[in-house]
């Protein structure tokens, strides 16, 4: 017997001792003008401090995501083809970086970056070399707010939604609230992170006092005098913007102390590698609905086969905690799969840049946190709910998870298109839509 094979389901002729196998093409035909591949530069954390907290879990999850795209046809039959960068080395490397992935791997897209310093580096370049560029994580207003770009795009809220939300959240649990405390790490993420938090507090609720404000170094490892002068403040929050060993070190140190029974202790960031390491009882929050879930999305499609897939290949604790820097860059691919299949059906043929921008603008689209929606930066700047909850320890589970989670839509804690976060703070929040 001989068998003849093409590609796709089988149609089989039995005649007088030969076997014919047919298979007809299931494949997505290709739109007219197609590559073999869209090429796609994935930068991220893959070595250093933020790798495990931010980095790894974001590339992991970029990969897999592609991955179950190319299984499910590409886009539109073209295939992802990404090339992994480490972005640690800092901003000067970055933007080489950057031009070297544009240059030298000719890459069509570039997606990715953690840090603010990144973005902000590499922003005006992707704009001198007109380079599709997708910012998958990084927080600061200061990307949209302060200049208009054309080839750069952000899928994820910024850290204003962090501020926000932790005021809304603390409010909520302590509506009588009168003092507050700060300790924060000494550079631009810190300092910024307590800025929009206080303002935001004040404003919400005038009379509280700030009883302290901290500013250790970066992985300064050791806080017995800032946890004594909090412990002598006797504030009844503290709000922290630190994340990854600083946060779990400083977390070890305190609870030792007793701190955490007399203030609640609220972060605006789960920056950890796993959840268990957070001190029960304290509160954190997501940059949008990820770790901490509301129930609405739990049984979403696409968090489920998120989560599936994430924990067959990398594994995850039976808390099922990612931070939000993996959904984050999820959200990213998605984003890029939107603007081109929107643009296809648009002009009928594979895109030019400018067509996928165009499609990128003011574009909606699905993701495993529920729908996101580019509404604010001239269409560039994605905005998400902000999500708040305390860590406690689950028996079942034999993990610790969140408890009494609170949700703020996006509106509530994103400022209108075209308004500057600090001025729709200070405006007392126009335009906001709370429950």
């Amino acid at each position: 017997m001989r068998c003849l094979k093409k590609r796709a389901v089988s149609l089989v002729i039995l005649l007088t001792g030969l076997v014919l196998c047919v298979e007809f093409s299931s494949a997505v035909a290709r739109p007219q003008g197609a590559p073999e591949t869209l090429k796609v530069g994935v930068v991220a954390f893959l070595s250093g401090p933020a790798s495990g907290p931010f980095g790894v879990p974001s590339k992991n999850a970029a990969q897999l995501w592609i991955d179950k795209i190319n299984r499910e046809g590409g886009i539109e039959g073209v295939k992802i083809e990404p090339v992994f960068i480490d972005e640690a080395g800092g901003t000067d490397r970055q933007v080489s970086e950057f031009r070297r992935l544009v240059y030298d791997e000719r890459v069509d897209v570039v997606l990715g970056y953690i840090s603010s310093a990144s973005c902000l580096g590499v922003a005006p370049v992707a704009e001198e070399l007109q380079q599709l560029t997708i910012l998958a994580d990084c927080g600061t207003v200061r990307v949209f707010e302060e200049r208009s770009y054309r080839y750069v795009f952000r899928t994820h809220a910024h850290t204003v939604i962090d501020g926000v939300g932790a005021a809304r959240y603390v409010l909520a649990l302590k509506p009588q609230l009168k003092t507050v405390a700060g300790i924060n790490q000494d550079y631009a993420w810190g300092r910024d992170s307590w800025d929009i938090f206080i303002r935001a507090l004040q404003r919400l609720k005038p009379d509280v006092k700030v009883v302290t404000t901290l500013w250790p170094k970066l992985f300064a490892g050791e806080y017995t005098a800032e946890i004594s002068k909090l412990l002598q403040a006797e504030p009844e929050v503290i709000f922290t913007s630190f994340w990854g060993g600083d946060l779990i070190t400083f977390m070890q140190q305190a609870e030792a102390r007793g701190l955490f029974r007399r203030s609640l202790f609220v972060s605006n960031n789960t920056g950890l590698d796993d959840l268990n390491d957070a001190a029960a009882g304290v509160a954190f929050g997501s940059r949008g609905p990820h770790a901490i879930v509301p129930p609405e999305l739990e049984n979403h499609p696409l968090r489920k086969a998120f989560l599936t897939l994430y924990k067959e290949r990398f594994g995850l604790a039976p808390n099922l905690y990612l931070p939000h820097g993996a959904y984050h860059y999820v959200q990213a691919v998605q984003g890029l799969k939107a603007a081109y299949e929107k643009a296809i059906k648009a002009v009928g043929r594979w895109p030019k840049p400018e067509e996928v921008i165009r499609a990128f603008e003011y574009a909606e689209f699905d993701t495993p946190s529920g729908p996101i929606k580019l509404a604010i930066g001239k269409g560039h700047q994605a905005i998400e709910p902000a999500a708040y909850g305390l860590v406690t320890f689950d028996a079942q589970l034999g993990a610790k998870t969140f408890t009494q989670v609170q949700t703020f839509s996006a509106p509530c804690v994103n400022p209108p298109d075209g308004m500057a976060s600090l001025d729709w703070i200070d405006q007392g929040f126009p335009g906001a839509k709370c429950p």
